[in-house]
């Protein structure tokens, strides 16, 4: 296994033996670290030491680190549509219909499949030969997502988004005419008190969301909003207009799927009854690159069902 040994500088003394090691090997997040740390793969002059150990001038420094476990989730040849690729991190426009990770009903068939085989040079997250999934889209929801190649590009990303400084603009069609061109939902959300598999603004252990939007376009019966997430709850777009009273078509959860009945008779109705999935789409991601600390945004073109029935209803205009 790789070996690294170096001599702790006079500009490194009384800073933690985690954070020194983390800055020497970029690659590592100071997390990792940590756990090599815990493991015995960390000496100080041939001495095992505490992550918290203050370094001192002239310590050496010696670390190992064993290679990448492989996980159980077996690599799938599935095909992928990259918005952008490098050593760190891939940026991909995710298709409606594919899961994200592997969970009970869906351990193949994900984008985790797909990505252990597309990318060939992972260098490991936590110590497992994985790609790091730092956000999540529903599995009926398209557009664009980041993952982490390794262990430093991740903690990078978690970062940015637990401290919401990832800029995420979704286009979602829902039903009804919005009273106004701009505004903001933040009511809390929960998990829903029946149904685990749903969220809910009326749970008892709820958590502060907003979601800001503004109309893009405007149809006979339905609206095209652009979202503008500054929390990222769990089906957060998809529960908030649900609860102000305009479902995202075709959302089968929540109140969306079938109020196409509801309207009068005509190609309006006839449009929106063959859609078969919610029309979310994930249109823009903007953040930072872990490595070269460059601003980086991404656009990711709309799912051709979503794209047809935009095309549809502007037909009507």
């Amino acid at each position: 296994m790789p070996v690294f040994t170096f001599t702790a500088s006079e500009s490194e003394a009384g800073s933690r033996l985690d954070t020194i090691i983390a800055e020497r090997l970029a690659a590592l997040s100071r997390s990792y670290v940590g756990r090599l740390i815990r493991a015995g793969h960390v000496r100080v002059n041939g001495l095992k030491k505490k992550s918290g150990y203050l370094t001192r001038c002239g310590d050496i420094v010696w670390t190992e680190i064993p290679p990448p476990k492989p996980i159980t989730c077996r690599p799938e040849p599935i095909p992928l549509s990259i918005l952008y690729e490098d050593a760190d991190i891939i940026v991909l426009n995710k298709p409606a219909g594919l899961v994200v990770h592997p969970a009970p009903g869906h351990y193949g068939g994900t984008l985790v499949n797909a990505l252990l085989y597309h990318c060939r040079d992972l260098a490991g997250i936590g110590g497992e030969l994985r790609p790091g999934i730092v956000h999540r889209l529903d599995k009926d929801t398209s557009g664009a997502l980041v993952a982490a190649k390794n262990d430093m590009a991740h903690e990078g990303l978690s970062r940015q988004f637990k401290g919401r400084q990832v800029q995420k603009l979704y286009l979602a069609l829902i039903y009804g005419e919005m009273k106004s061109p701009t505004g903001v939902i933040d009511l809390p959300i929960g998990r829903h008190p029946a149904d685990r598999k749903r969220m809910s603004t009326r749970s008892r252990r709820i958590r502060p969301t907003e979601t800001r939007w503004k109309i893009k376009e405007s149809f006979p019966g339905v609206s095209l909003l652009e979202v503008d997430l500054k929390t990222g709850r769990t089906h957060q777009i998809r529960v908030h207009c649900a609860a102000i009273g305009h479902p995202v078509v075709g959302d089968a959860a929540y109140g969306g799927k079938r109020r196409w009945k509801a309207l009068a008779p005509g190609p309006v109705q006839d449009i929106l009854g063959l859609i078969l999935r919610q029309m979310l789409h994930a249109w823009q991601l903007s953040f930072v690159h872990p490595r070269t600390e460059e601003l980086m945004s991404f656009e990711s073109p709309l799912a051709e069902d979503m794209a047809s029935v935009l095309d549809s209803l502007r037909t009507l205009s």
